[in-house]
Formats: structure tokens, C-alpha cells, sequence
């Protein structure tokens, strides 16, 4: 939805047709009939001409150089995440550090402060400087690590890298969103594809690195792996950084891969201001500048000129109409620094607006919890669990990792097949999500009771397609929910309080999941069982928040369709 009016939800969400020219209707403005404006504020109608225009033009040139770019962003939020989780081993036999979810929880730590501040910051300084910065935070982070030589310097660097990555989806879907045409929404969905490819080339790298680099005997062995140099004697044998390159290498290459990405988006291809965010900010001149360079980039002529915009209805008399987003447009511009503040603050009161969408967003906060619980303890462990399960059924270590590549390679299919039922009516976005949380909680809690190769392969691959689908649904169904004013901050904080509850969730199993070969014995299973049923229950409340999330989003895309006032169902509470 493009924004909130008294009732919660507004008509510049609703789609409108490609074919409706401005010559159509005697009167229109920007190609949209006067209807389709009566009863919202400025700032409302001059988002339904963007939105028209931006229809008008299509899925050209610039939109798909948008959406791969903000797909990169997607990649790089799981290629850190996934890399953690591959180094977590090697990197505790070399510094010798003993609480191994400290390195989760410090990459969620940044993840968390990362997804607060940059989606709260992309509502204030726009969509243009936050697209770039997560990236280039990242990047000089990120090169860093695989220079650290102790485990304070690495947990450290691992905060700040998390703190870039952890804006990308926040911004990625906001920008998408108000960029593509509102009939290739689906495309939101399938930008999570971009997310298991991140996985799989991880995984491909530390295949080709952590085994053939790494110290001898392995942490596989157990008790007889080799000792780290930090706890040896001078000239004993021991592990220490000159045969313990592996996650150093992977490291690099990550560092360079994101550094590329921000090569791409800062020099390669100049990102435009969103036109939403710049006449939000009283820029309207500025917004049609960019609709016209969409349009030249695309082969096309704009066809929503500044005259458009100001032969809208007066601000002052849209205000005297309407409560929505007082102070947008060019009156914002001539507010006080306290009046600014006051009004910025005011604009997040739109999340609770009313019965209707205080409960949207904390069904959305809860059902962002639950996924994030489990998927970071998924990222975390399964990998260390892996290749220790496989140890004891004489599976090496070069093996395990190609086994991991086998394991998430599926869930490139699973974004696709997602994005295809995106847009089924009999199953849509909420039976997408309900049937895919429950059959990977499903395949979490039978991994934990089986322990032979295919096994460990075949459910796996489960959980992580499952995974994949769920979250593609997640990731382009959330930006949709909000309007358009707060769908940065509104995104930034569901991703906030999925983050922090990620800090949590690998402090509380990190006791009873073993980092050797100490899995075999019968008090590690036992442990590991209880770990992995906790996930399946957390699962369970992430398949009862998405279905009602979803049900009541559909409520109040339903019930502004059909003309009623939603707030004789949902009584403001504002």
C-alpha cells in the first residue's frame, strides 16, 4: 500500500491499469481519473500518479537493473550468515575460543542495530545514500576479518559487518517495491532467490578452501585434534594461523565479492532517489526528474509533468480533509527543527493507527521473531552438526562440505516455486507461509532423532527448502503491508526484533551443542534432541503468527475494495 488514511489502509495501493491514459478521461491528471483521488491528502494522490506512471512505463531497463541490484543485497545478507556458520569450527580450533555462539551472537548484535538504524535512517535521509552505505560497511568490515589474529578482534569486526548487512532487506524491498509495477509485485518474492544462491556460493567457496587449509588433525577428531597455538608450549605442534588459512581465504573473498556489489551500485549504476520519498519530503520537481530519467532509461517519455502536481487539490485544503500525514510536502519543509522532530516522531503512529493495524504489526513482529530463532540457530549449528554427525559415520570433511552445497542448493527451487504460489488464490501468500514453517519445523525435529548420511542430506534439504520458501514469502509480502511513509521503518523494525531475538537464540543452545566429536555420546543426543524440538515449538508459533498476519492484511485490502469504513469493525485506537 502506498499510505494510511483514517481508516488504515488507502486507495494508492489499489492497481491501476496500464492502458489508462490521461486522454481517456476529460479532466484526469497524471492519466488518473478524478475519482480514483477523491477524499486523500496531496501527498496520497501524487503517489497514485507515480504509481500510474510508473505502471504506464512497465518492467523496463532501469526497474530490472533495480531489482537485480537490490537481489545483491539479498545475496550478501546469507553469504555473511552462512560463511559464520562455516568458519565457527575451524576458527575455534585456531584462537581457541571456547564459546563458539558468541560469533552468532555478535553477527546478530550488528544484524539487529543494522536493521533498526538503517530502516528507521531510510525514512529520513532517503532510499539513495543507505542503498550504498550497508554495502560499503560491509565490504571494508568484512576484508578486515580474515586479517584477525585474535577472537575479541574477530567477534568485533563480525558486529560491524552485521551492522551493514543488516539494513539490506529493510532498504532492498522498500526500494524495490516503490520502483517496480504494481503488477510484477510478485517479483518481491523472487528477489529471495538471490538468498540461497548467496548459500550455495559460500558454501562452494569454503569447499574449496576450510578442507584442503586447514589444520591437521581437524576439529572433527575430537580430542585428538590439534591443540591451538594460544594453548601450546613454543615449538609443540598446534594450530595456528600459517595452517589455518581456510576461513581467512573465504573471508577475502567475501570482503571482495561485497565490495563488488558496492562497485556496482555507487560507480557502475548511479541509484535515483525514490519519486515517493522525494515529494514525502516536498521535492516534487525533483521527484519528476527521476520519473523522466526512469523513462529515458527505459526508452520512454515521462508522462506525469509538474503541472500535474500542482493542479492537485491544495495542501491546505487536503489537510483540512483528512488526518493522514499532516505536515507532508512542501509545508514539511517550513517546520521548525522541534515541529520536524515532533512530526517525524507522529508519523510512526501510523504502525498502531488503529485495533486493525496495531495487531498487523505485532502479529508481523512475532511471526519475524519466530523465523529468525530458527533459521540463525539453523545457519549456526547445522554446518559444525553436520560434519560431526558424518565424522562418526566415517564421512570426511571434504565430503561434508560438498554435502552442504547438495543440502541448499534446493532452495533456489524453492524461492521459484514461492514466487509461484505467490499469486495462487486458493493458496496466495498465507498458505505459502503456514505450509512451509510447518514442514520445516517438521524436518528439524526428525533430523534431531536420525543419524546416517542420507539422512543428514535428505533433511537437511528439507529444512532449508522449506526455509527459503517461507522467508521469500515473508521478505515481499511485509513491504507490502505499510504505507509507504514508514514501510522502511516498518520493515526495519520487524527485521529489529527478528535480529534480537537471533542474539538470543544461539546464547541458549550453545551450551548443549557440542563443537566435536562428543556428539556420539548419549548426554550430546539427548541435548541436541531438546535444542532442535525448542526450534520445532518456535516454528509452531511462527505458523500461527503468519496465518493471521496474513488474514488480517487480507481483511484490510478486502474491506477498502468493497468501499466500508474498516474502523466500524476495528474502532481506532490512535
Amino acid at each position: 500500500m502506498a499510505t494510511v488514511g483514517k481508516d488504515g489502509y488507502s486507495k494508492s495501493d489499489e492497481v491501476l491499469p496500464a492502458e489508462y491514459d490521461k486522454n481517456v478521461h476529460s479532466g484526469a491528471i497524471g492519466g488518473v481519473h478524478p475519482d480514483e483521488l477523491e477524499g486523500l491528502t496531496v501527498f496520497e494522490k501524487k503517489c497514485v500518479l507515480i504509481n500510474h506512471e510508473i505502471d504506464r512505463n512497465g518492467m523496463g531497463r532501469y526497474q530490472w537493473y533495480i531489482w537485480t541490484l537490490c537481489g545483491f543485497g539479498y545475496l550478501l545478507d546469507l553469504l555473511w550468515a552462512q560463511a559464520f556458520g562455516l568458519v565457527l569450527s575451524p576458527l575455534a580450533q585456531e584462537l581457541n575460543l571456547t564459546d563458539v555462539g558468541n560469533i552468532s551472537v555478535s553477527f546478530s548484535a550488528g544484524l539487529t542495530a543494522g536493521a533498526a538504524f538503517w530502516g528507521i535512517l531510510v525514512d529520513f535521509i532517503g532510499r539513495q545514500w543507505a542503498f550504498n552505505l550497508t554495502c560499503l560497511i560491509s565490504a571494508a568490515f568484512g576484508l578486515g576479518l580474515g586479517g584477525c589474529n585474535t577472537s575479541e578482534a574477530f567477534l568485533v569486526l563480525t558486529a560491524f559487518v552485521g551492522f551493514g548487512i543488516g539494513g539490506n532487506i529493510p532498504i532492498d524491498t522498500t526500494i524495490c517495491l516503490e520502483f517496480i509495477p504494481q503488477n510484477r509485485r510478485f517479483l518481491l518474492a523472487l528477489l529471495s532467490i538471490f538468498q540461497p544462491i548467496g548459500v550455495v556460493i559460500t558454501t562452494a567457496i569454503a569447499y574449496g578452501f576450510i578442507p584442503k587449509y586447514s589444520c591437521t588433525p581437524n576439529w572433527t577428531a575430537g580430542k585428538d585434534a590439534l591443540p591451538s597455538c594460544f594453548t601450546t608450549a613454543p615449538g609443540q605442534d598446534c594450530c595456528g594461523k600459517s595452517n589455518n588459512m581456510g576461513w581467512r581465504y573465504l573471508m577475502f573473498t567475501l570482503g571482495a565479492i561485497t565490495l563488488g556489489v558496492f562497485i556496482l551500485r555507487f560507480v557502475v549504476f548511479r541509484f535515483k532517489e525514490s519519486p515517493k520519498f522525494l515529494v514525502f519530503r516536498g521535492f516534487d520537481s525533483k521527484a519528476i526528474g527521476v520519473l523522466e530519467h526512469i523513462a529515458h532509461t527505459n526508452g520512454r517519455t515521462c508522462g506525469l509533468t509538474l503541472a500535474d502536481f500542482d493542479a492537485l487539490t491544495s495542501e491546505a485544503e487536503s489537510l483540512n480533509s483528512a488526518t493522514a500525514l499532516i505536515g507532508t510536502g512542501t509545508k514539511q519543509r517550513s517546520l521548525s527543527a522541534w515541529q520536524s522532530i515532533k512530526f517525524e516522531l507522529g508519523r510512526y503512529k501510523l504502525l498502531f493507527a488503529n485495533f486493525t493495524m496495531t495487531r498487523l504489526t505485532i502479529l508481523v513482529w512475532l511471526t519475524y521473531i519466530c523465523d529468525f530463532w530458527g533459521f540463525t540457530l539453523a545457519g549456526t549449528f547445522l554446518p559444525t552438526i553436520l560434519t560431526i554427525k558424518n565424522a562418526n559415520v566415517s564421512v570426511d570433511l571434504l565430503t561434508s562440505y560438498r554435502d552442504l552445497i547438495a543440502i541448499y542448493a534446493p532452495g533456489i527451487v524453492a524461492v521459484v516455486i514461492g514466487t509461484m504460489m505467490y499469486g495462487v488464490p486458493s493458496v496466495g501468500r498465507k498458505w505459502t507461509m503456514v505450509i512451509s514453517v510447518g514442514l520445516m519445523g517438521a524436518s528439524i525435529f526428525i533430523y534431531s532423532t536420525v543419524n546416517d548420511r542420507a539422512s543428514n542430506i535428505g533433511l537437511n534439504m528439507m529444512e532449508y527448502f522449506f526455509q527459503s520458501m517461507f522467508n521469500a514469502v515473508l521478505y515481499g509480502w511485509t513491504p507490502e503491508a505499510f504505507p509507504s511513509p514508514i514501510r522502511g521503518t516498518a520493515c526495519g523494525v520487524a527485521s529489529f526484533w527478528g535480529r534480537l531475538f537471533g542474539i538470543i537464540a544461539p546464547l541458549t543452545v550453545d551450551a548443549i551443542v557440542p563443537t566435536n566429536s562428543s556428539l556420539e555420546t548419549p548426554r550430546s543426543q539427548q541435548d541436541s534432541l531438546h535444542c532442535w524440538r525448542r526450534n520445532v515449538g518456535l516454528c509452531g508459533l511462527g505458523f500461527i503468527a503468519a496465518k493471521q498476519a496474513c488474514r488480517q492484511a487480507e481483511f484490510l485490502r478486502v474491506c477498502k475494495m468493497q468501499g466500508h469504513n474498516c474502523r466500524q469493525w476495528c474502532p481506532s485506537r490512535s
